[in-house]
């Protein structure tokens, strides 16, 4: 399931396992202690405040505002194709951060930062391997999501 976001992991086991499989599903999960009721993004198999291993996952709006943002020129080995490109770290409304690239929706010209943004999942399905990550976009940015069922 790792080779979802290019990557492949040799580990044979995750206890967040579920945090991929609903990434990929077009759903953004924080894990909440059932202990404590601690929320944790990205998610965590064990609790930083209590140490508890029982969690489940709740679902984030991807509400969040930029905290900082930069324009990659010279980008790393296998990313050349696609510079410059606008990263940048949003904190989420609910709880934690992320990185991620800027969408189509907002120009490189208006970002800024404090600006309110929409985390948005997507898959690269245009490639042999599925490869997902998240793109900012303008506030009420809508995505599809898998069934539920």
């Amino acid at each position: 399931m790792f080779e979802w976001f290019g990557r492949v992991s040799y580990a044979p086991h995750t206890k967040v396992a579920g945090f991929a499989r609903h990434l990929k599903d077009g759903r953004l999960m924080a894990s909440r202690c059932e202990q404590c009721g601690h929320v944790s993004f990205p998610p965590r198999a064990d609790c930083p405040q209590c140490l508890s291993d029982q969690f489940a996952f709740d679902e984030l709006s991807g509400v969040g505002t930029v905290l900082t943002y930069t324009k990659i020129d010279a980008a790393p080995a296998g990313f050349e194709e696609l510079v410059p490109f606008v990263v940048g770290v949003v904190d989420l409304t609910e709880t934690g951060r992320l990185l991620a690239w800027f969408g189509e929706s907002i120009a490189d010209e208006e970002i800024a930062i404090g600006m309110p943004v929409q985390v948005v999942p997507r898959i690269f399905e245009e490639l042999e391997q599925i490869k997902v990550y998240y793109s900012l976009e303008r506030p009420g940015t809508s995505w599809v999501k898998a069934d539920s069922s």
